[in-house]
C-alpha cells in the first residue's frame, strides 16, 4: 500500500512538473513576433526547408546558412509543414519556438524523474523531501533568467541544452544503477551533436572525465558506459548529415561551419563578443538569481574539503558531485574560449539547479548553519529584486534605446513593475515564514510566486517590447508586400532586421549606416546573385524599395535621392528609389575615394 501511494505521488509530482513547465514555456507562446536578430534567421531557414523540400542545407535570404547543424531546423520545419499556418501561427513565432519550449519542458521532467528514482538525501528523510526536491529542481532550472529567455525563442540553444543535459543525466544514471542500459546516453549525444556540433562531444568528455577523476572510479564508469560502442553508435546517428553536407557544399561548408563557427569562435573573438576572462563567473551569479548563494554552497559541498582529489562518494549518492563536475566543465571550457556570450552558460543551468536543491543533501532535510545562512542570503536577494521593481519610476527612465524611445513611459504605464515587485516580496516572505520547515519545502514555496511572475509580469512586458520594437518591422513587411512591383528588389539600410525578410517573404539586401551604403547597394543590385534574386541593370529594374530608419535617412549620403515615401511605422520609412539616381550617388562617393566593400567575406552575412 505504501509503495502504491508513493508511485501515485511520484506521478502527481511529474504531472505538476509538466503543468508548471507548460505554463512557463507554453503559455502565450507565439503571441509575439520573432525577436530580432537571430530567431528570424532560424525561422526563415526552417520555413524555407519545409516549403522547398530541401532538408539537407538550411537556407535563408537566398544564401546557405552553415552556422548550426540541422536538428533544430528539422523540428521547426515539421511544424511549419502543418497546414493553415497563416490562421493559427500568423507571427511565425509559435512554430519557431515550439522545439525550444518542448525541449525545456522535457528536461524539467528528466530532472524531476531522476531525483524521484535516486533521492540524494539520507534514508527515510520524509515524504515531503523526497517529492519536493524533484519539483524544486525542475523549477530551479526553469526559473533561471537565461532559461526563461532562451526557452521561449526560436534558436538552437535550448534544444542543445536539453539534449546535452539529458545525455549527461542518462550517463550518470547508467553509472549509478548496475545493469542499466548503456546506449540511451549515446543516442542523446548524437542529438546534441546534431543540435550544436562537436562542442557537445567536448563538454560530455570533460564532464565525465572530471567526474571519473573526482570519484577515483574511472574503471567502473567506463565499463558501464561502454564508450567505444557508444561513440560508434553516436557517430552512426550524427555523422551522415555532416558527410552529405560536406559532399554537396564542399569547401564553403567546411570553412564556415568547422572553421568559423567552431574553431574560430573558440580561438579568436568574432562579432565583437570580447569579454573579460571572469565573464562566466559573473554569468554564473546572475543566471541563478536569487538562489545563487545556495548554488555556491551546493558546489562547495559537492566537491568537499579542499584537497588534491575529493573523497569518493557512493555511486547512487554521487549526483551532486556529478553536477559540480558538469558545471565546472562548462565554466572552464567557455572561460578559455575567446568568444564569450551569455547563452554559452545555458548547458550549465541544469547542473546549477541540481546543486541548489542538493545543497542540503545528506542532512535529512534540516537546515544546518551554512544552509541557513545561504537561505537567508537568497531571501535578501529576492527582497532586493522586489524593491528594485517597486523603485521602477526612479530607474526606468535610464533605459535609452533609439529604436524604443517610448519604452520607459510604456513600462511605467503598464503597471507591471509594482506587480513584479510584490511577487518577489511575497517569495521572500514565504521563504522567511517557512524557514524552519523541512528542506526543500521552503525553497519550493519560495519558487511558486516566481512562477506567477512569468505570466503576470514578464510576458506582458515582453509583449510590450514586441509592440514597440517588432510591430513596426512587421508593418514595413506588410507595406512591402502591398507596394512592391513585379521583380522590384528590396533593401534595408541602417538598423538591420532579419525579420523583414521573414515577414515580407522576399530577399532583402542589407546595408549598414556607413557612407559606403549607397555605393554597395547600387553595386550589389547590378552584380550580386543569390537564390531568389538575380542581378539587374537599371533599365531592367528601374526602382528599388528601401526600408530605412529615420536616423540613417538623415545621413548626407542618403539625402537628395528623390525618394518617394510609401509608408512609415515607428522609426522606419519605406522608400522607392530611382536606381539611376542611386547610381549617380554611387559615382559621387567613388570619386570621393569611398570604395565598395560588400564583396569582402562576411561569414555571418544575411
Amino acid at each position: 500500500m505504501q509503495g502504491q501511494r508513493q508511485r501515485r505521488l511520484s506521478w502527481l509530482t511529474l504531472l505538476a512538473t509538466l503543468g508548471l513547465g507548460l505554463l512557463l514555456f507554453g503559455w502565450q507562446l507565439g503571441s509575439t513576433g520573432l525577436v530580432d536578430e537571430t530567431p528570424p534567421l532560424f525561422a526563415a531557414a526552417a520555413r524555407a526547408m519545409a516549403e522547398s523540400g530541401d532538408w539537407l542545407i538550411p537556407r535563408v535570404n537566398g544564401l546557405p546558412r552553415y552556422d548550426k547543424p540541422p536538428l533544430v531546423y528539422w523540428l521547426m520545419a515539421l511544424v511549419y509543414k502543418l497546414p493553415a499556418q497563416e490562421r493559427w501561427n500568423p507571427l511565425g513565432s509559435w512554430a519557431a519556438a515550439l522545439p525550444s519550449a518542448l525541449a525545456t519542458v522535457a528536461l524539467m521532467l528528466v530532472l524531476a524523474e531522476t531525483l524521484l528514482r535516486w533521492p540524494q538525501a539520507e534514508p527515510s528523510p520524509g515524504q515531503r523531501q523526497q517529492l519536493g526536491a524533484p519539483l524544486a529542481t525542475a523549477l530551479g532550472f526553469a526559473l533561471s533568467p537565461l532559461v526563461l529567455l532562451w526557452g521561449r525563442i526560436g534558436v538552437s540553444d535550448a534544444l542543445f541544452t536539453a539534449s546535452l543535459a539529458i545525455t549527461l543525466l542518462l550517463a550518470w544514471r547508467t553509472y549509478a544503477a548496475p545493469g542499466g542500459r548503456w546506449w540511451p546516453s549515446w543516442c542523446g549525444l548524437a542529438l546534441a551533436v546534431l543540435s550544436k556540433g562537436p562542442v557537445a562531444l567536448v563538454l560530455v568528455a570533460l564532464s565525465l572525465g572530471l567526474f571519473a577523476w573526482c570519484q577515483a572510479d574511472a574503471a567502473r564508469l567506463l565499463s558501464r558506459l561502454r564508450p567505444l560502442p557508444g561513440l560508434a553508435l553516436a557517430a552512426a546517428l550524427a555523422l551522415p548529415w555532416y558527410g552529405f553536407a560536406l559532399l554537396q557544399e564542399g569547401r564553403p561548408f567546411w570553412d564556415s561551419f568547422f572553421g568559423y563557427h567552431n574553431l574560430q569562435r573558440f580561438t579568436v573573438v568574432v562579432n565583437h563578443h570580447r569579454q573579460p576572462w571572469w565573464f562566466f563567473a559573473a554569468v554564473l551569479v546572475v543566471a541563478s538569481l536569487p538562489a545563487t548563494p545556495l548554488l555556491l554552497l551546493g558546489l562547495g559541498r559537492a566537491l568537499g574539503p579542499l584537497r588534491w582529489r575529493p573523497k569518493p562518494v557512493a555511486a547512487p549518492r554521487s549526483l551532486a558531485r556529478f553536477a559540480a563536475c558538469w558545471l565546472l566543465s562548462v565554466l572552464g571550457f567557455f572561460t578559455l574560449a575567446a568568444t564569450k556570450l551569455p547563452s554559452y552558460w545555458l548547458p550549465a543551468t541544469p547542473a546549477a539547479a541540481l546543486l541548489i536543491v542538493l545543497a542540503a543533501a545528506g542532512g535529512r532535510g534540516v537546515m544546518d548553519p551554512p544552509l541557513r545562512r545561504a537561505w537567508i542570503a537568497t531571501l535578501l536577494l529576492s527582497l532586493l529584486v522586489g524593491i528594485a521593481f517597486l523603485a521602477g519610476p526612479h530607474w526606468v527612465s535610464l533605459i535609452q534605446d533609439p529604436e524604443l524611445p517610448t519604452l520607459p513611459a510604456a513600462i511605467l504605464a503598464s503597471g507591471r513593475l509594482p506587480l513584479a515587485g510584490a511577487l518577489y516580496l511575497l517569495a521572500a516572505g514565504l521563504g522567511w515564514l517557512l524557514r524552519r520547515r523541512r528542506w526543500p519545502l521552503p525553497l519550493l514555496l519560495h519558487q511558486l510566486p516566481l512562477v506567477a511572475f512569468v505570466p503576470l509580469a514578464l510576458l506582458p512586458l515582453w509583449s510590450l517590447g514586441d509592440q514597440l520594437r517588432g510591430a513596426p518591422v512587421r508593418a514595413m513587411a506588410t507595406a512591402v508586400q502591398r507596394q512592391a512591383r513585379p521583380g522590384e528588389p528590396l533593401a534595408m539600410v541602417g538598423i538591420l532586421k532579419p525579420s523583414l525578410h521573414y515577414y515580407s517573404r522576399r530577399v532583402v539586401v542589407y546595408e549598414g549606416t556607413s557612407p559606403q551604403g549607397p555605393l554597395n547597394l547600387a553595386d550589389r543590385l547590378r552584380r550580386e546573385r543569390r537564390l531568389g534574386q538575380a542581378p539587374s541593370r537599371p533599365e531592367q529594374q528601374p526602382t528599388v524599395l528601401v526600408v530605412i530608419d529615420q536616423a540613417t535617412a538623415a545621413q548626407p549620403h542618403w539625402q537628395d535621392l528623390g525618394a518617394t515615401e510609401l509608408g512609415r511605422s515607428g522609426p522606419y520609412r519605406l522608400w522607392r528609389l530611382d536606381r539611376l539616381r542611386l547610381e549617380q550617388r554611387a559615382v559621387q562617393l567613388a570619386r570621393a575615394g569611398i570604395s565598395s566593400s560588400w564583396w569582402q567575406p562576411r561569414p555571418e552575412r544575411y
